[in-house]
């Protein structure tokens, strides 16, 4: 049975130019393994392949229980430069969310 990754996640939301980084945090932390066995970074570029235009790259911090995806050629030049709507990438945090596992 598959569930959306807001029923048992959090994500967060940064820029850096043109890279986004999307962190995500289980909210029980007993969840965190099942997120590091279903979130790959091959999943999350497939799931936002509407925005992302470049590479993701997953890191574990097993220590804080997160997952962390940098994701190049994200924001259509860079915050000061894009037209996109969401320049900052904010609601990609949401759009990760609602992927199923």
């Amino acid at each position: 049975m598959s569930q959306k990754l807001a029923d048992i996640a959090h994500s967060r939301a940064g820029d850096k130019g043109n890279t986004l980084v999307l962190s995500l945090f289980p909210l029980d932390e007993k969840d965190f393994p099942l997120l590091a066995e279903k979130v790959t970074a091959e999943k999350v570029n497939q799931h936002l392949s509407h925005q992302l235009k470049g590479s993701v790259t997953r890191h574990e911090i097993p220590e804080m229980h997160a997952l962390l995806f940098t994701c190049e050629n994200a924001l259509a030049s860079g915050v000061t430069t894009s037209l996109a709507m969401d320049a900052h990438g904010k609601s990609l945090s949401y759009a990760l969310l609602e992927m199923e596992i």
